[in-house]
């Protein structure tokens, strides 16, 4: 039942800002209304979905919920960091190096290659924090 619930929420998300595009006038405040109602049905959402997927406790079938590990549960935290922000961090330093490598082309062609390379470089963090996440992740398994 609350699954059905979600899934008429989340099509009604998408349906509802649709029809108030269609049915309202070609005015300035149009575009307003339809990002706050857009902002506002995605939370209804996430917010109904949380409440009524997560109020109660899950665990297995005839199972007795225990603590759990402290230390595996840390490491995986630690991993989730270690890819999120280094994916954070390599995506403010490809718009910053894409953007000077866009300015340095229009002015001289030749200097592709070299643009190129620092872009790589910057989308290399990226990948250096998915590398530290599995080291992390390979020692709790």
């Amino acid at each position: 039942m609350a699954v059905k619930i979600i899934g008429t929420l989340l099509v009604l998300s998408i349906v509802v800002p649709f029809g108030i595009y269609f049915l309202t006038k070609k005015t300035e405040r149009k575009s307003r209304v339809l990002l706050f109602t857009n902002i506002g049905t995605f939370f209804g959402t996430l917010l109904c979905g949380t409440f009524v997927l997560f109020s109660t406790g899950v665990h297995a079938a005839g199972a007795a919920p225990t603590g759990g590990d402290l230390g595996a549960g840390l490491a995986y935290l630690a991993a989730a960091l270690a890819t999120g922000m280094s994916s954070v961090g390599a995506g403010i330093a490809v718009a910053a190096a894409s953007s000077t490598a866009l300015g340095a082309i229009s002015e001289n062609p030749k200097l592709m290659g070299k643009s190129l390379i620092f872009v790589a470089l910057a989308e290399g963090i990226a990948l250096y924090g998915l590398l530290v996440s599995f080291s992390i992740l390979a020692k709790v398994v």
